[in-house]
This record gives structure tokens, sequence and C-alpha cells, in this order.
């Protein structure tokens, strides 16, 4: 009976050593919450740089119809000034993955808008109709339309694993004249 006393005293103060002694607590605590941090960080980080890029995509899509809109009349070599100036306010990310078009519209009398020339990744089918906003939908107007699109693919990949589109249009009334043609056409027209 006492060998079996002895044994429950011993492994009873074993067990209050091993209880008490905290030698390996902080790399347990460690092993356990570092995965959970680094998914954190990545995520943060991810996150981050998805929302920096859809509002610099949303400043491109601005920039663009601002600049078109502040022109009587365009051509070829203004076009590619606006985008290559669009596309620098990417910077520091890539301007690869950015599809940028500019469109101007036509409201007709019907409060339809109506392609009159479209310049860009994907251009726009001439007459073709466009929906805006109602708003915006004033007859025997024009309108320039820009859209932008980028495909952001995150740079870890840990947290989002597949590539998100970001993308914004803008509107806005020609400035300098009723509209923005361009050239070699020398007036506006309507269809």
């Amino acid at each position: 009976m006492r060998m079996i006393a002895k044994f429950w005293r011993a492994a009873r103060f074993s067990a209050y050593e091993f209880l008490a002694d905290g030698r390996g607590l902080a790399a347990t605590e460690f092993a356990v919450i570092v995965p959970l941090m680094l998914v954190m960080f990545f995520g943060t980080v991810e996150f981050s740089s998805a929302v920096a890029i859809d509002r610099k995509v949303t400043l491109m899509a601005r920039t663009l119809s601002d600049l078109t809109s502040q022109s009587t009349s365009v051509a070829d070599a203004d076009m590619t000034n606006f985008f290559a100036a669009s596309t620098a306010i990417m910077t520091p990310y890539s301007a690869t993955p950015v599809l940028a078009t500019i469109t101007e519209l036509y409201v007709d009398s019907t409060q339809t808008a109506h392609v009159q020339w479209s310049k860009g990744s994907a251009p726009r089918t001439q007459k073709s109709t466009v929906s805006i906003p109602t708003t915006l939908a004033i007859a025997g107007t024009y309108l320039i339309f820009s859209e932008v699109s980028y495909n952001y693919t995150p740079s870890v990949g840990y947290v989002l694993k597949n590539s998100i589109t970001l993308s914004d249009v803008a509107y806005t009334r020609p400035r300098q004249s009723s509209c923005v043609y361009y050239s070699p056409a020398t007036a506006c027209t309507t269809y």
C-alpha cells in the first residue's frame, strides 16, 4: 500500500511541476498564433492593394473623360496622349492590365444615347446605343463617356486566390463646344 501511495504522491508532484513549468508556453502560443497572424497580414496587404488600385481606376476614368472633354476636336495623336497621361496614374502599379475606352455619345430626342465615335481597348460600334443614367439623358446634348477596367491579380495569392476585375466609368459634358468631334470631321453630327 505504501508503494501505491508513494506512486500517487510522485505522480501528483510531477503533474504539479508539469503544470507549473512555463518554459514551453511561449513557443506553443507562438506556433498557434503565427499562422493566424500571417493570414491576417497578407490579407491586409492584398486588400489594401486592391483598394488603392480601385481608387486609381476611378481617377483614371475621370481623367480620361476630363482631358477629352476639354478639347473641341481630337485626333489619333491626342487620344494617344490622353491614354498615356491617364495610364500614368496607375504608378506604381502595372498599367499592363488596364483596358480603357473613350466614347462620345449623342442623346437624341427620345433620350437614347448613341455612339458618335469611340477609341481605346474595346471601342464601341458607331451609332450603337449605350444606356446612361436618366439624369444625364438630356435630349440634343453630347457626353464624353470613359470606361476603365483593371484585372487585379493578388501579389501573394494566399488570401485572395483569384483575380478581380476592378472597373469604373465617368461621364463629362464637352466644355469648349457642344461636342468634341473626331478629326478629320469638322462638325458635330447627329444620328
